[in-house]
């Protein structure tokens, strides 16, 4: 298990998927609107949840910014911490 998913790391690997800075994805910024697609989402939820987080795509397919991901991870570590 590695260290917790944090935010910030969220935006680093978002970021990182697109070819951008981290510092060029918002909060509220639509993460499809940006060039993100499924497989790529999948892609994050396999990385994330080497973390320990039980992480699910449908659970993320559900929001298109990284506060409304940022706001299921939150949970899911509140109910497995």
């Amino acid at each position: 298990m590695s260290e917790p998913l944090t935010l910030e790391r969220m935006r680093a690997d978002i970021a990182k998927q697109l070819g951008e800075a981290p510092e060029d994805i918002g909060d509220d910024d639509d993460l499809m609107d940006l060039g993100l697609d499924s497989m790529r989402v999948l892609g994050l939820v396999m990385t994330w949840g080497e973390t320990g987080l039980p992480l699910e795509f449908s659970q993320l397919a559900e929001h298109t910014t990284l506060a409304g991901w940022w706001g299921v991870v939150r949970d899911l570590q509140q109910k497995t911490g």
